[in-house]
């Protein structure tokens, strides 16, 4: 027992007392909502709590990587993922229409690695040539972002692939990315939005016009938009109460559980609880960007500051998504949602973001 207690001791060294205190929190408020908004299903509630187990495990576990050893997984854990997803766009298997999946004697997502590995590739590039960083570097680094991006969007899956895009796009920057660079980016991706446009899949197109204005169809493709805004505007300053729901509990909300738990806690717990999630939030974020800030290697500040800006994005576009800003692009809410894969990745950049704050050398050999 001694020895077991010393090894654990050794283990919650590496973790960041303030960063846990913020995941545990938003993740005692999920627990809370995905039971109200399962019907208090025993299978969900007992697996939401197997998810959180494990996903805490892994984040523990991360904390205690050193982070000259993370930057060594990058290239082999991003030259995997490159091949399981050319496994995918030739043998996988197709779901409602995408090919998204291996079957590997088990349902496995390719992207969802790559969610890790990119980051992890770049800052590792960017560490090893930081000396001599030039244009050219980031072209390659640009090379290395677009091969996941378009094979994912080619399954498709518009929403992986743009926060994969964005993944990319913050470690450029944070990596000395010139604004002429961007700027002109910026303007490229604009002149080319008709192409974008005609290259859509009908039903992405929908979405877009749904969001526009779903009342054009009420029970098709505007209905997710519509139930959800309901359900938000009618839980008012304090909310309805947990469980009280009527839009959630009567089942009008659809994937309540999932991409639009928001939904169930907006109308639960009101525009004050509403506040509250989103400051937890950007707590975490702000933990993070002084984490990167302190960090004392070019590799632990890339990739502090990309998972924290990650988590950002996540946050704004589901919840723009469930409040009818954004187009509907089946994006979780992080750390909220039902869903282990998703929420083992996300906790897994939260051990990356702790052992980044608590190993202060990365060694270089």
């Amino acid at each position: 027992m001694p020895r077991t207690s010393h090894w654990l001791l050794r283990g919650l060294r590496h973790v960041d007392g303030i960063l846990l205190t913020l995941v545990v929190l938003v993740l005692g408020i999920s627990l809370a909502v995905v039971t109200s908004a399962s019907g208090q299903s025993p299978a969900r509630i007992s697996g939401h709590l197997v998810n959180m187990g494990l996903a805490l495990a892994v984040m523990v576990l991360m904390a205690n990587v050193p982070p000259h050893l993370l930057s060594k997984v990058g290239p082999p854990l991003y030259m995997a993922g490159i091949v399981l997803l050319v496994g995918v766009a030739l043998f996988g298997e197709i779901r409602n229409g995408a090919r998204r999946w291996l079957d590997l004697g088990f349902a496995f997502q390719p992207s969802e690695l790559l969610k890790l590995a990119l980051p992890l590739m770049l800052a590792w590039y960017f560490q090893r040539n930081e000396a001599v960083l030039r244009t050219k570097h980031f072209l390659i680094g640009s090379v290395m972002l677009l091969v996941p991006f378009l094979l994912i969007l080619r399954q498709p899956d518009l929403g992986t692939a743009l926060m994969l895009g964005a993944s990319g796009f913050y470690l450029l920057f944070f990596a000395g990315l010139p604004w002429k660079v961007i700027l002109g980016g910026v303007a490229l991706g604009t002149a080319s939005l008709p192409v974008v446009w005609g290259l859509m899949h009908d039903y992405q197109q929908r979405r877009v016009l749904m969001l526009l204005d779903p009342t054009s169809d009420p029970l098709g493709a505007g209905y997710h938009i519509i139930q959800s805004t309901i359900a938000i505007g009618s839980g008012g300053l304090f909310g309805k109460g947990w469980m009280q729901g009527t839009q959630s509990q009567l089942d009008f909300i659809p994937e309540r559980t999932t991409d639009f738990i928001y939904a169930v806690f907006g109308e639960e717990f009101g525009y004050a609880g509403a506040i509250l999630l989103v400051c937890l939030y950007l707590a975490i974020v702000a933990r993070g960007l002084v984490i990167a800030a302190r960090a004392p290697t070019l590799f632990g500040r890339l990739m502090a500051a990309t998972v924290s800006l990650n988590l950002f994005t996540y946050v704004f576009i589901n919840m723009g998504m469930v409040s009818g800003i954004l187009p509907v692009v089946g994006i979780p809410l992080p750390l909220m949602s039902y869903g282990g894969t998703a929420l083992v990745t996300l906790l897994l950049g939260m051990g990356i973001l702790m052992s980044v704050a608590t190993h202060r050398q990365l060694n270089k050999s």
